[in-house]
């Protein structure tokens, strides 16, 4: 009988460790306010959830994914576009659904599986003030295009890698069919750009779709209607053994990512940038305003 209960209390033991472990997430971030607003919530929201938590935010890109791949991290927010050009080495021209299928696929093979996208989509833009663009009738990159061509005397600022990148400036102008001088086009450093078109020292201005000075500065992203851009959708990746181990963290990490679009995630970042709330604070509150913590 003693025999009987030494053994039932160390299968009752074994399996209280297997459900430990099985709910110990490590969550990673890059270096950048965007990302370790993702990775806070993501802790803050799991930990309320009851897993056991271990936050590794500000990591660089490719040791983040190392991580990731070796074990070391479960779980972080990636951007479809990196997965696809840095991690996989795919240069070819995908729509955002194709972009999001292939990553899912090739990082299927290495152990990592993506979750749902968000409607967050951190890719490049061109963006005018918000005033501006409405006066002029510039609502797409078709607009603009259309407007040079018609004699409109526009002046831009693009970052330096921008402008010299092989799928940057001059790629673009010819995707739009639009020509623009050089005297027209100011190069500079990518803070620079958001303060010269905020002073209108610029007409159009070179900015990631979900920085936060965007609503701050009262800025207007032209839709890019061809789809130049490529895609670079949020979305959680998380290690498929992990999953394994928590058969519902999928849908919980989903119901998430369904909140976030470029506005959501320029507005957080912008409360974190502009207006000097601590991202702890966002991240929370954006989590009890949704119910989910």
């Amino acid at each position: 009988m003693k025999i009987l209960t030494t053994a039932l209390t160390s299968i009752a033991l074994a399996s209280s460790v297997s459900l430990a472990n099985a709910n110990e997430i490590s969550v990673g971030g890059k270096n950048f306010t965007e990302q370790q607003i993702l990775s806070t919530m993501t802790t803050q929201y799991l930990d309320g959830l009851g897993y056991d938590v271990d936050n590794r935010s500000g990591m660089g890109s490719a040791i983040l994914r190392q991580a990731q791949e070796n074990g070391q991290i479960d779980l972080y927010w990636e951007y479809t576009g990196t997965s696809l050009i840095n991690y996989n080495d795919i240069s070819e021209r995908l729509s955002p659904e194709e972009t999001y299928q292939r990553v899912k696929e090739l990082d299927a093979e290495k152990g990592l599986t993506w979750l749902a996208p968000s409607d967050a989509n951190n890719t490049y833009a061109l963006a005018m003030h918000e005033e501006d663009a409405q006066a002029r009738g510039i609502a797409t990159l078709s607009d603009l295009a259309a407007a040079v061509n018609a004699g409109e005397e526009l002046t831009f600022a693009l970052n330096a890698e921008f402008y010299a990148r092989e799928d940057g400036w001059r790629p673009l102008m010819e995707a739009y069919d639009f020509r623009v001088g050089r005297s027209e086009v100011s190069r500079m450093d990518t803070g620079l750009v958001y303060q010269a078109l905020r002073d209108e020292a610029v007409d159009v201005g070179l900015v990631f779709a979900t920085d936060g000075r965007i609503p701050a500065f009262n800025f207007y992203v032209l839709e890019d209607d061809q789809g130049f851009f490529p895609a670079y959708a949020l979305a959680p990746v998380v290690r498929t053994e992990t999953l394994d181990a928590n058969p519902e963290l999928a849908q919980q990490m989903n119901n998430l990512s369904a909140l976030l679009n470029d506005a959501t995630m320029a507005e957080l970042n912008a409360r974190v940038d502009v207006e000097r709330e601590t991202i702890e604070d966002v991240a929370e509150s954006f989590l009890k305003a949704n119910d989910l913590l």
